[in-house]
């Protein structure tokens, strides 16, 4: 048993005495330079717990370097790996919207915006300045009630009477 906490504590003055040496091969695996200090501490406390393979009493550097570069190049496989998965995600956002401002949309948009507009001017004063503040002007209900001198019971119902004006002239062909 002595042998062994003896070859742990040898093990361990491996990785304290070459860190630098061990963080600059994970770093050169992984391309970052925290990331590889974290694997070499990784790597020293697993190389610690495991403490029975006959290879890290023997050549402890090289042991070392061993479960260093495995680690380092299990991170970049896994980081190769989620990069992909999420490539495919992320590859919508460079997909260009569908034409939807062809000659035939824009004509049936302007139609449909005449009529809304043209159903609000037919609306009677306070009802069409209620919607507007609205709307347009992003007011609150009782904002508007203050203003036009109003409830915000009577706005709500004046927003209403214009929200269904407007529709009913985007249903009528």
């Amino acid at each position: 048993m002595d042998v062994l906490k003896s070859s742990s504590r040898r093990l361990g003055d491996v990785y304290a005495q070459y860190r630098t040496q061990l963080k600059r091969a994970a770093h050169h695996i992984v391309g970052d330079a925290h990331l590889a200090e974290d694997l070499v501490h990784d790597a020293c406390l697993r190389a610690l717990e495991a403490g029975s393979d006959e290879a890290a009493f023997v050549q402890p550097l090289s042991y070392a370097h061993r479960v260093v570069r495995n680690l380092a190049i299990d991170r970049y496989r896994r980081n190769a790996l989620e990069a992909q998965l999420f490539e495919v995600e992320d590859s919508g956002a460079q997909v260009p919207a569908p034409a939807t401002h062809t000659p035939e949309a824009v004509a049936i948009e302007r139609e449909a915006l005449a009529r809304v507009s043209h159903a609000l001017a037919s609306l009677p004063e306070r009802v069409r300045r209620a919607f507007e503040l609205y709307r347009l002007e992003g007011r609150t209900q009782r904002e508007i009630g203050t203003e036009l001198g109003l409830s915000a019971a009577t706005v709500n119902q004046l927003i209403r009477e214009a929200l269904d004006c407007c529709r009913a002239a985007l249903r009528t062909p």
